[in-house]
Formats: C-alpha cells, sequence, structure tokens
C-alpha cells in the first residue's frame, strides 16, 4: 500500500511539472512579465534596463530592398573585451566564449555596448501567448506538445523545465510565413571560401488559407531550401515537414537531387546528420542554433543569469557590407559585431544514456525577451569542449519580429567555423508574410522547384 501512494505521489509530481501554469501564474504576463514571459524590471545595477515595449515599428528607416537602418548606429562600444582582459568578464561569458579568446587571442574580441530591450510582437502573438501558458502540455516525456492550437507560439512563456525553455525557442514567432535568399560561409582556416546561396521559406500551418487540418494537426512547420550557389550543388531542393511530436511522429524530410532527378526521402535530414554543404561543420540540429526533437537529451534548467550575447546586430547586416568584409581566418570580423549585457536562460543538456549523438552535452544561453537561443557550447564524447555557436540576433522593428542576422559555428578543434545566414549582398532583406500553399509543400513540388 506504501509503495503504491508513493508511485501515485511520483505520477502526480510529474503530471504537475508537465502541466500547463495557473491563471494565478499566467496573470502575471504582461504584470511583472514581459507578455512573453521575460522579468519587465531592469536588473539591480540599471545595465540591464526595465522593459518599456520594445522599440516601435518606425524606429529606423527601411531602405528599397527591406534592409533596416541601425537604430543605434551612434553608439560606442562601452568597453572591448580582449584576450589581454577576458578574465576580468568571466563571470558574465560562456566557458565557450573564453574558449575563443584563447584560441584566437590576437584577433577575437567582444565589443560590449548599451543593453537595449528592443523585442516587440504584434497584439496577436501576445494573445497566443497567454492561451499557451493556460493550456499547453507538455507529454512524452517532455517532447511533445498538447492543447497547442490555433497560433502556435512559445508554448511555455512561465517554464518550470529546460525542456520547456527549448520548446520555447523551438516554437518562437518568425514572422509568419518567412521567404529569404542567404549566404552560408564554411572558410578554410587561411579564410578563403566558396558562397553557398539558399533560397528558403518557412510557412506555418495557421498561415496557409486552403491546408487541410487533419494534415498538418502534428506539424509545426514547412521549409523548403533551395541551394542556388556553386554551380554543383545548384538545383538541389530539400524539403522538410517539422513535426511537434517527433517521437509520435519523426521529421519528415524529402531531397530533390538535380544530377539524379530523382525526388527521395531523406531520414538523414535530423539530429546529427550533415547540416546541408556544411563541409562536415554542423550537424541538422544545429540549424537555427537548435532545431528539431530534444528527444535524445536530458534537459537541465540550470535558472537564469547576465551574460554578454550577440543582441541588434545591425551594424553587421548592413546592405554596405561584402561578405569578404565579414568572413576572416578563425572567425567573422568582430568589429562588426555588437554585444549587450542580457539575462538568459541556462538550460544543458545531456545526452541519454539510451540515446546517441555527436554532442555528449549543449550548454545553451536563450534570451529571455526573444527566446532566441543566443550562445550554445558543444562538448564531444570525451567532455571535450568542440564548438562555439554564437547566434547574432537583430530585431525586425517593422515586422515585429525577432531574428537571426548571422549565425556562427566555431570548431575549437579544426580552426574552421560555418557562417550561416548572410544576405548583405542579395537582392533583398527577408520577406514575412508572404502568399503560401498547401501544394508548395509535397514531395510531389520539388522536382519542378530543382533548376541545373
Amino acid at each position: 500500500m506504501r509503495k503504491t501512494i508513493a508511485v501515485l505521489a511520483l505520477s502526480l509530481l510529474a503530471a504537475h511539472v508537465m502541466a500547463a501554469v495557473s491563471p494565478q501564474e499566467a496573470a502575471q504576463l504582461g504584470t511583472t512579465l514581459t507578455p512573453v514571459g521575460a522579468e519587465k524590471a531592469g536588473n539591480a545595477d540599471g545595465s540591464i534596463p526595465a522593459w518599456t515595449g520594445g522599440i516601435p515599428k518606425n524606429a529606423g528607416a527601411v531602405d528599397s530592398k527591406g534592409f533596416l537602418a541601425d537604430p543605434f548606429a551612434s553608439e560606442k562600444p562601452l568597453f572591448v573585451i580582449t584576450a589581454a582582459t577576458v578574465d576580468k568578464y568571466k563571470d558574465k561569458l560562456s566557458d565557450g566564449q573564453v574558449a575563443m579568446f584563447k584560441r584566437y587571442p590576437e584577433t577575437y574580441k567582444i565589443p560590449v555596448y548599451p543593453s537595449h530591450r528592443t523585442v516587440n510582437l504584434p497584439p496577436d502573438i501576445y494573445a497566443s501567448i497567454k492561451r499557451s501558458a493556460l493550456n499547453v502540455k507538455a507529454i512524452n516525456d517532455g517532447n511533445g506538445l498538447e492543447n497547442f492550437t490555433g497560433n502556435r507560439y512559445y508554448a511555455f512563456p512561465i517554464p518550470k523545465t529546460g525542456v520547456e525553455v527549448l520548446w520555447n525557442h523551438i516554437t518562437r514567432y518568425h514572422g509568419g510565413n518567412l521567404r529569404r535568399i542567404i549566404t552560408q560561409a564554411t572558410p578554410q582556416t587561411n579564410g578563403s571560401y566558396t558562397p553557398i546561396r539558399f533560397e528558403e521559406e518557412v510557412a506555418v500551418p495557421q498561415a496557409i488559407p486552403d491546408m487541410d487540418p487533419a494534415k498538418a494537426a502534428n506539424v509545426l512547420s514547412f521549409f523548403k531550401q533551395s541551394v542556388t550557389a556553386p554551380a554543383r550543388l545548384a538545383g538541389n531542393v530539400l524539403l522538410v515537414h517539422e513535426t511537434l511530436d517527433q517521437v509520435k511522429e519523426p521529421r519528415l524530410a524529402w531531397i530533390y537531387n538535380a544530377g539524379q532527378r530523382r525526388v527521395r526521402r531523406a531520414p538523414q535530414v535530423s539530429y546529427d546528420g550533415p547540416g546541408t554543404a556544411s563541409d562536415g561543420l554542423r550537424t541538422t540540429d544545429n540549424f537555427d542554433m537548435f532545431s528539431g526533437a530534444p528527444d535524445r537529451y536530458d534537459w537541465k534548467l540550470v535558472g537564469k543569469k547576465e551574460l554578454y550575447i550577440p543582441y541588434n546586430s545591425y551594424k553587421l547586416d548592413s546592405p554596405s557590407l561584402k561578405y569578404d568584409d565579414i568572413i576572416k581566418a578563425g572567425h567573422i570580423n568582430q568589429d562588426l559585431t555588437r554585444y549587450e549585457l542580457h539575462r538568459v536562460w541556462e538550460v544543458v543538456g545531456t545526452v541519454k544514456p539510451s540515446e546517441r549523438h555527436v554532442y555528449d552535452k549543449r550548454h545553451m544561453y536563450i534570451d529571455e525577451d526573444s527566446w532566441q537561443v543566443a550562445l550554445v557550447d558543444h562538448y564531444d564524447g570525451r567532455g571535450q569542449l568542440w564548438r562555439v555557436a554564437e547566434g547574432h540576433a537583430q530585431f525586425y522593428y517593422d515586422h515585429q519580429v525577432p531574428a537571426y542576422t548571422v549565425e556562427t559555428l566555431y570548431d575549437l578543434i579544426a580552426g574552421r567555423y560555418i557562417a550561416l545566414g548572410m544576405k548583405n549582398e542579395e537582392k533583398r532583406s527577408f520577406v514575412f508574410g508572404f502568399a503560401a500553399k498547401a501544394a508548395d509543400y509535397t514531395p510531389a513540388a520539388l522536382r519542378s522547384e530543382g533548376v541545373r
């Protein structure tokens, strides 16, 4: 009898951990917490300001290609962290950032600017977040979501566990349907590289008018990626149906190979499968700093801390820059970067004993205002720090969308890195809210997308 009671108590505790928050807790959203669940107040010494609503939609000019003016262009760094001064600031840096100073002591630097809490979202997204707080529950040991309906954004704005924090990154707002043309670089140790150009689309079921609700019940988003350069890769197209519960229904992926003129299922486009044209420098789930199913890891919520993270990276996105201005030997041009002090959620993912992954541990830091992953330290099976990821974020104030300007992933052992997401030389910036059709995200549509 005593054993039965103990088991029941543990079951109730597990149910509570995975349950939606109470109406009293949800009432904090928009009061003591921001509408997305961040602390509204600043920190004790004022170096992180209070959130006062973010910056307005007209915070700067938008050029004919959709590129945004830097609202903080006149600001100068408060200080610049170098290898000579890094010990002074170690408590506000990740272990990976400290390791970058040791790996590149002559060139790596972190220019720290005044902090600005720029993020704000459309009113209907705030309403969706409140609904998520009251209704969404984690199922399948935290690897799936229940009652996540309507506009599916920010599943757990008041998280209780590490996997719930990660779900907020996975389910964050991308501006509805998003179309972009971006360039990726995988430089050699001397800085030489061949640009790889992608045309990408992300569409969400709730923004596709002719989508069959039954077919999209377990789909979070549709992703399509066409390689357009260099010529040897041009014409290859990837299609992904990102499922909500990938334990119940694994991610569905197909590839059209232009050389073979065939569409094939692509189960390798998941977990630690190689990233597209990445020269082995990133895994599939390194995309978007982290993407895909969380089920191979146990996610420990450490808490919150203050860190210098890449933020408001408008300078790095300037259309006046060439890719050669950004891509340098060892790391991107740090003179073009901007770091600010912000509160982040600290989450550590450790591979489960029953699973495998090339990254045995992922130490993640997620920005509280946007729920975007800002920094990740990746460790190999020997416990050695291997790769360091930085998400250089900017807020698209004209559309009220947080996103990345460039994602970098530095291999400390190989001395190489990958930079993904640059668009400085492209014909236009991101396109938000484009009209999507259900037929565009079927395997049959891939063949017509590929051109050689």
